[in-house]
């Protein structure tokens, strides 16, 4: 007699996590807390033969950029699961970083890819408020605790102390893509420069293994009955029905220039 088990040679499962939008320690941002119960869940359920990442993310915070590619690869060696990465409209700095947490990246021919850089952005408002009288009065304990204030004149000593930040978190990305797209990549200073690459040309440099989208891809390599599961970060009902109006307005703004950078938006 035969058993019809259903849970005999069922066909490979590839766990799909997306990666949408801006990445920040924030409600609406891609972070490591939001994602880590996701992230683990997708490695976790079902015992993936794969884990495929959509990517679609301007960047945003380095350390939070380094929270979630370290978790990725760490349950990717737990579990020997090949993780593969599909990038959509773009992965750049941050989301770039986090492609990198997979095996192989894919694009497609209109991918944007890239801009492994750093940058801080702020404004100058001193003279503003000296137009209206406003004064600026501040008292600190500590000769550095009111460095780069959007209210007074910049220093060159606070300004050589940014880029000196700048180039240590540059240094540190530079480091990640290089230890893990290792010989795939050009000899070209240009990576590194913050320039940024489209789809074939994106491949053609080393920043992307080949032009291709999830489900042909990954049929292609793991036959036709391959099945997809699909996980993203939840938003509670707080969120979704606008209790936070405010905040979303100002995270949406951001989100949105993020995005505007690279001509989406």
């Amino acid at each position: 007699m035969q058993l019809n088990l259903p849970f005999i040679n069922r066909p490979p499962l590839v766990a799909v996590i997306r990666l949408q939008g801006a990445i920040a320690n924030a409600a609406r941002g891609l972070d490591d807390p939001g994602l880590g119960p996701v992230i683990e869940r997708a490695f976790a359920k079902g015992k993936p033969t794969a884990v495929a990442l959509q990517i679609n993310s301007p960047g945003g915070s380095p350390v939070q950029s380094s929270l979630i590619a370290a978790r990725i690869r760490r349950l990717a060696d737990e579990k020997k699961v090949p993780v593969f990465a599909f990038v959509e409209d773009v992965a750049a700095s941050g989301g770039y970083w986090l492609a990198c947490a997979a095996d192989e990246i894919f694009a497609d021919r209109g991918s944007i890819l890239g801009s492994i850089g750093v940058i801080s952005a702020g404004f100058g408002l001193h003279e503003a408020i000296a137009r209206y009288g406003v004064e600026r009065r501040v008292h600190t304990a500590g000769t550095s605790k009111s460095m780069l204030d959007p209210f007074r004149p910049e220093k060159p000593e606070d300004v050589a102390r940014l880029e000196g930040w700048l180039t240590d978190l540059h240094a540190y990305f530079i480091d990640h893509v290089k230890s893990r797209r290792g010989p795939r990549l050009k000899d070209d200073p240009a990576l590194f420069s913050g320039e940024v690459w489209i789809g074939d040309k994106a491949v053609e440099v080393g920043l992307a293994d080949a032009i291709g989208h999830l489900v042909p891809t990954m049929k292609a390599r793991f036959g036709d009955k391959v099945r997809f599961r699909r996980y993203a970060p939840r938003r509670s009902l707080f969120q979704r029905f606008g209790a936070q109006i405010v905040g979303d307005v100002i995270d949406g703004v951001e989100e949105r220039a993020a995005y505007a950078r690279f001509g989406i938006g």
